[in-house]
């Protein structure tokens, strides 16, 4: 049982000097936990980072643990050294893991010192487990917190968990960073484009691991889209280590005037670059859940994602979206022509202040906020 002078130990790969999924729901979950329980005693311990941001809503007294500036062959031994040391010098009350692999450390801290801990299971981390000592961590944590329905029931599956304790916190999202704006003149101007131009956008990291991310199959709808939507452009924003690959591809199909490898988009461009869409479509099939389509209907956006993967609570079975089979290159470009002629079944699609509003009521931070207290409230005696 915790109580508001508890001692809370949080585990956490990085959320400070890299941005992606797991580190932005770590820190809406911190932020969101500090919100509700300020008078918790805050450790918190990262294996990545070397330091914390001011741009970060944190409590004060706070006490932050960097393994950041570790050499990467000893990083993990010396974080794990660092974990258990604290977990046995402390005694915290709770330790929650925002990344599943480091629950194993936490079972040997709950079997020597009777530590309960809880974990968070997103996506790739948390399906296919096969690791005989991870298994058994997620067997005996107190609380497996799952960020979508998908992994949630993916999880109980293919583990033999007691579904009582995986519960769900969907992701969330800052609705006032992503806000409705006619297309920004500076970023037409940029990419060469005018307000004729239906432009589809997609945000991804261009890893040769996360080809899952459907750009691909967009890509190669290009050709078909083009056949009723003569001046449709393509914007692919992201870097990393496909790229060469993916202008190859750009190449082989003649699109190098319809597709813009827009490079890595900073957090202050990231909402005009969705308010210059016309479309954002990401027809994932490896997605844990995906916080880009939730800032890309913040913006009123139209959105498209895939079918087979934590997508589909993000668009909420299609209520917010449309979901297409990602391996369908036929359907995904039938589908965007009809979003982009505006013919597509779905009315709630053109109406973007609705489509924000929707978003907001199911993901937004208040609602993340209530449901974590809810989570809490078995643990937590104010």
């Amino acid at each position: 049982m915790l109580f508001q002078k508890s001692l809370l130990h949080l585990w956490i790969p990085n959320m400070f000097q890299f941005t992606g999924g797991i580190q932005t729901y770590s820190a809406f979950f911190l932020s969101a936990l500090q919100s509700l329980y300020p008078n918790i005693d805050y450790h918190v311990f990262l294996k990545h980072d070397t330091f914390s941001s001011p741009n970060f809503p944190f409590l004060p007294d706070t006490k932050f643990h960097f393994a950041g500036t570790v050499h990467p062959k000893f990083k993990t031994i010396f974080f794990a050294t660092k974990i258990a040391g604290y977990g046995l010098w402390q005694r915290p009350n709770l330790i929650i893991s925002t990344h599943l692999n480091f629950t194993i450390a936490a079972y040997w801290l709950k079997r020597m010192a009777n530590i309960p801990y809880w974990a968070v299971a997103h996506g790739v981390d948390a399906w296919n487990i096969d690791r005989p000592a991870l298994k058994t961590a997620l067997q005996n944590a107190d609380k497996i917190i799952s960020v979508s329905g998908y992994t949630r029931d993916r999880l109980l599956a293919e583990q033999n968990l007691d579904p009582t304790k995986v519960i769900l916190l969907p992701n969330t999202f800052d609705a006032s960073r992503f806000q409705i704006t006619p297309k920004p003149e500076y970023l037409l101007k940029r990419y060469g484009l005018t307000t004729n131009n239906s432009i589809i956008l997609t945000v991804a990291r261009l890893d040769r691991s996360e080809q899952y991310k459907g750009y691909d199959q967009i890509i190669q709808a290009l050709p078909e889209i083009r056949r009723y939507l003569p001046n449709v452009h393509y914007i692919l924003g992201g870097k990393g280590s496909d790229r060469s690959r993916i202008m190859q591809l750009i190449s082989q199909l003649d699109l190098q005037n319809h597709v813009t490898l827009a490079g890595f988009i900073p957090d202050n461009e990231l909402g005009d670059h969705y308010n210059l869409c016309d479309v954002f479509a990401m027809p994932s099939k490896g997605e844990g859940f995906g916080i880009v389509y939730l800032e890309a209907l913040a913006c009123g956006k139209p959105t498209l994602a895939g079918s087979k993967d934590g997508a589909v609570d993000a668009l909420c079975h299609g209520e917010l979206g449309a979901l297409v089979d990602p391996d369908n290159i036929a359907e995904i470009a039938q589908t965007l022509i009809k979003i982009l002629q505006g013919t597509y079944p779905h009315s709630i699609m053109y109406q973007p202040e609705i489509l924000r509003q929707k978003v907001k009521e199911i993901y937004g931070f208040d609602r993340f906020k209530q449901s974590l207290q809810e989570i809490m409230q078995t643990e937590l005696v104010k």
